[in-house]
């Protein structure tokens, strides 16, 4: 196993190191905008003062959604406190089908692998299947592939099977943000599922037919209208889950599909693929003493929303620090911090250290110290969220390979 340790080495203000802020060594935020160092295809992002907004703050803002701080179409809704707890906020986004993240900016949209045969034959499975004519035709679900070509190239169910469905097991949770449908031709004849639902599971056993948000009756996607032309449909809410199940509802000759997931993989912490059980702390602050506003290890979840959203150490000092624990080897090559807020007090690390270990008992301190790059007026805040490219060059073992993660830290959330 290996591990790492995350420290807070100040307070305030931090410098740039070895150029790594040279994109915001002139401040190209407007109004008193703080210049933070981006990433991939942002070399910069802005963080506005009060009253402003914009990509480079040089723009008025008159309220939270205007302009819409949303991404590829999402909604901007305002929320008032009593609804958003004591979150960043005055907003939350609510994304179009096939975008994620606090700002919808994240695409889920990718194709999981029907057609082009990621998803292996072993991985499909059905409530029953067709053998055709005289038995000598057999429309598997193997063969539920969108735009498979021959004579056979559909699943389609037994004519006796009253209540059919078709399977795929992802192999893993997964987010499913639509599906692909199509039919198929029997000798000369069109055959399709005309409306269908969509079932899911975590474990293979028990399952949870599709529902519109805020609805109480199971949702019914309306499917083709021939046998060769496809369909699009997106679900709204996402599904998360392992295994996914297409349910006929109405059929013309027969229930013969072939199809394609849409979706993508899952993030970390963020996503709870990280259990709250494999997250620890040396100690957990406790607001005013009460244990019901405890900062416990598993709140240190990205964009994690309420009162207490975060871990806090119980005191400030060296010594304290964070563990995860990721249970089998994994690669590590960035993480992203952000602070808090503790009842409208703004706390957050502005610099730390990484370290890792092979047996969680003796560790090895990445040398680099990380820092939070920023220029110009202002300061930083709770709800600035900076990624971290910082364990390319260390790895573990020779697989290159980290099981533990323990973030280790001193003066914890400083001002």
């Amino acid at each position: 196993y290996g591990s790492s340790i995350l420290w807070a080495g100040s307070c305030g203000s931090v410098s740039c190191w070895s150029g790594s802020c040279r994109q915001c060594t002139v401040n190209l935020c407007h109004n008193g905008g703080t210049c933070v160092t981006g990433v991939g295809d942002e070399p910069f992002f802005c963080i506005c003062a009060e009253g402003f907004a914009g990509d480079t703050c040089n723009a008025t803002e008159n309220g939270p959604c205007s302009p819409s701080p949303c991404k590829n179409d999402g909604e901007c809704e305002v929320i008032s406190n009593s609804r958003r707890g004591d979150v960043f906020n005055g907003y939350v986004c609510r994304c179009s089908p096939g975008f994620e993240g606090v700002h919808c900016q994240i695409s889920c949209i990718s194709l999981l692998g029907m057609e082009g045969g990621g998803i292996v034959e072993s991985q499909i499975s059905a409530s029953s299947v067709d053998f055709g004519i005289l038995g000598l035709q057999r429309w598997g679900p193997e063969l539920a592939r969108l735009n498979n070509q021959g004579m056979v190239n559909a699943w389609s169910s037994a004519s006796h099977d009253k209540n059919p469905w078709i399977e795929v097991d992802l192999q893993k949770k997964m987010r499913l943000t639509g599906i692909i449908t199509q039919g198929a031709s029997r000798m000369g004849m069109a055959e399709f599922i005309k409306a269908f639902k969509v079932a899911s599971s975590f474990d293979g056993k028990v399952y949870a037919v599709h529902r519109a948000e805020g609805q109480r009756k199971d949702k019914v996607f309306v499917g083709n209208t021939d046998n060769d032309s496809t369909k699009t449909n997106l679900f709204d809410p996402p599904i998360v889950a392992q295994y996914i199940r297409i349910i006929p509802v109405v059929c013309r000759k027969a229930c013969t599909l072939r199809m394609e997931l849409i979706g993508c993989e899952l993030n970390g912490k963020s996503s709870r693929l990280i259990s709250d059980s494999q997250l620890s702390a040396t100690s957990a602050f406790r607001t005013w003493g009460i244990d019901a506003f405890t900062w416990l290890p598993h709140y240190a979840r990205l964009d994690k929303q309420g009162k207490t959203n975060a871990w806090s150490a119980a005191s400030n000092n060296r010594t304290e620090w964070l563990q995860l624990d990721l249970e089998k080897p994994k690669r590590i090559t960035g993480i992203i911090t952000q602070g808090a807020k503790d009842f409208g007090v703004v706390q957050f690390v502005s610099a730390f250290k990484i370290a890792y270990s092979d047996d969680g008992q003796t560790w090895t301190v990445v040398k680099e110290q990380i820092t939070v790059c920023k220029t110009g007026g202002g300061g930083h805040d709770a709800k600035m969220v900076i990624l971290h490219f910082v364990f390319s060059l260390y790895y573990l073992r020779s697989e290159s390979s980290a099981s533990f993660l323990l973030f280790q830290s001193f003066l914890i959330f400083c001002k």
